[in-house]
């Protein structure tokens, strides 16, 4: 269990949360969820003990074994894979270390020796009684994709994802009693999420999660911890059971003052018209005290504000959109598109899945024509304009002029109010508009991006994970303008939620370099998988 008692914290003058109290029971996974710079991070670092400077209490018993998942993948570049997953259980990790270079370098005549080797042989019984830490590693290992041929390689020779998932293993590893994952679906792709999913829902212990992947929320968690008017409120239920709830108690808060309004108005117009008239005063005098007891509740504005995400195309679009003839490309030996024909027809739009390093990321530059295959064509229609989002938006959006000015670089004869209205749209008002670029987060420049394709007017969008730090708001608002879009769309993405929200057909690449085409929803293509006819 986790006990919160009267947390309040501070930044300078801004109180972020104030007089929490909470208790987190054993067997209940908590979602943690908020708005973009409602606190959520800093309440789950508080919790971890990375933040001490806090007015309140935070107890965890000295008995729990905490697990805490890693942010920094490359803090582990000079260990091996296995023991990157082993550290996850310090004591052990160190105990089996030590006991080897005893027996590599230790005098086995020395008594002292010994019976440091016994005490160290009796930590490690405590800690993996059946002597399977490495069989137990390599299988969680190889859950997440990493093969086992690999498992005595280092760190450094994996790719960042491949990192992460490595992360998650050794925070899952010990099976500690509470559980602290901050964004643990970041950059994994579909099948390690839905491992991921399964694993949690096993959990016996305290978990508290942070993630934007509702799909994922609505899989493991069974209460949610909403951050919001300073508070952290807590909700029994899943993400959407909360929503739910959420917009209910909103409703009926606006329905009750609206309420008290009309009763207040009409009390103030018969003390008005009787105050006067000495056969009323008596009347009007009691209908005054009882106007004075009544309480219009102020209705707090939420920190949530959500985003209006509108692609209109500026051209009709033909009969022809896109046409991918024999594409192939390899890196070296690994051949990661093979014989790639596929043909776009106006008005599809386009789910482009697969695991990670399948190659997704080089067909949709392969498509937008920033690299060249190793062989094959592609085809725009002639009336095409594209639109595109790229994975990595931190060397496009740059430079010290202000999000005004970068958006109005790419169409100095648009409109001044057409370009504020693209960044309002996105939740940039009009102080914020001029904040210098090379000041502004991750999410914020996703959010300058999508105001950038809404300003273009693009009839093809092409998007490549355009999820990835925005908040839940602004990726129900991106499914929402996807599906509302009257031109075509590709996009890569692991989020099933918003896969779901647009897509008519979907586009699996698989590992060989092969991949699926299916025409239809995203849940009709999970469905035909599971029961094996993909």
């Amino acid at each position: 269990m986790v006990t919160v008692q009267n947390l309040t914290m501070r930044f300078g003058s801004r109180i972020l949360f104030q007089d929490i109290n909470l208790k987190l029971d054993r067997h209940k996974r908590y979602g943690l969820i908020g708005a973009n710079g409602a606190g959520k991070t800093t309440f789950l670092k508080i919790l971890c003990g990375e933040i001490n400077e806090y007015d309140g209490d935070v107890i965890i018993p000295k008995s729990n074994k905490v697990g805490v998942l890693g942010q920094n993948q490359y803090a582990f570049e000079d260990y091996t894979i296995m023991d990157t997953v082993l550290y996850g259980n310090k004591r052990l990790f160190d105990a089996i270390k030590e006991k080897e270079e005893l027996y590599m370098s230790g005098d086995f005549e020395d008594d002292a020796v010994n019976n440091r080797l016994a005490d160290l042989e009796v930590i490690c019984v405590e800690e993996d009684p059946t002597y399977e830490y490495d069989v137990n590693i390599a299988k969680i290992l190889e859950n997440v994709g990493i093969p086992a041929d690999e498992h005595n390689q280092l760190m450094s020779t994996l790719d960042s994802a491949d990192k992460f998932k490595v992360l998650l293993a050794q925070v899952l590893y010990p099976k500690p009693d509470v559980l602290f994952l901050d964004e643990p679906t970041n950059n994994q792709d579909i099948e390690t999420i839905s491992w991921l999913e399964n694993e949690l829902q096993r959990h016996e212990g305290t978990m508290v999660v942070i993630s934007h992947d509702r799909h994922f929320l609505n899989a493991v968690v069974t209460n949610i911890l909403d951050v919001d008017y300073q508070k952290i409120r807590e909700f029994t239920g899943n993400y959407d059971d909360w929503y739910i709830a959420a917009n209910v108690i909103a409703k009926q808060n606006e329905l009750n003052n609206a309420k008290k309004e009309k009763e207040k108005d009409e009390l103030e117009a018969f003390v008005r018209r009787f105050s006067a008239n000495a056969s009323k005063a008596k009347q009007a005098t009691s209908r005054q005290k009882k106007l004075d007891k009544l309480v219009i509740e102020d209705i707090k504005p939420s920190s949530r504000r959500d985003p209006s995400i509108v692609f209109k195309a500026k051209r009709a679009m033909g009969d022809e959109a896109l046409q991918l003839v024999n594409i192939n490309h390899s890196y070296g030996e690994n051949e990661v598109l093979k014989n790639i024909n596929l043909k776009f027809e106006p008005g599809e739009k386009v789910a482009l899945i697969g695991g990670n390093g399948v190659g997704k990321t080089t067909l949709i530059k392969i498509i937008m024509e920033e690299m060249k295959p190793n062989s094959g064509e592609v085809h725009w229609g002639a009336t095409i304009e594209n639109s595109y989002f790229p994975q990595d938006t931190a060397d496009i959006i740059a430079g010290n002029g202000t999000l005004y000015d970068w958006l109005r670089g790419f169409d100095p004869k648009r409109d001044i109010a057409e370009i504020r209205n693209c960044l309002g749209r996105m939740l940039f008002n009009g102080e914020q508009q001029e904040k210098s670029v090379e000041k502004i987060s991750g999410g914020e420049k996703h959010r300058m991006m999508l105001s950038k394709m809404m300003l273009q007017g693009g009839n093809f969008l092409v998007l490549d994970e355009p999820s990835n730090h925005l908040d839940l708001e602004a990726i129900v608002a991106l499914g929402e303008g996807l599906l509302q879009f009257e031109g075509n769309v590709i996009c890569v993405s692991h989020d099933r939620e918003l896969l779901d929200a647009f897509a008519n057909r979907i586009i699996e690449l698989r590992s060989d370099g092969t991949y699926v085409d299916f025409k239809g929803s995203y849940e009709e293509f999970a469905e035909e998988k599971e029961k094996g006819h993909i």
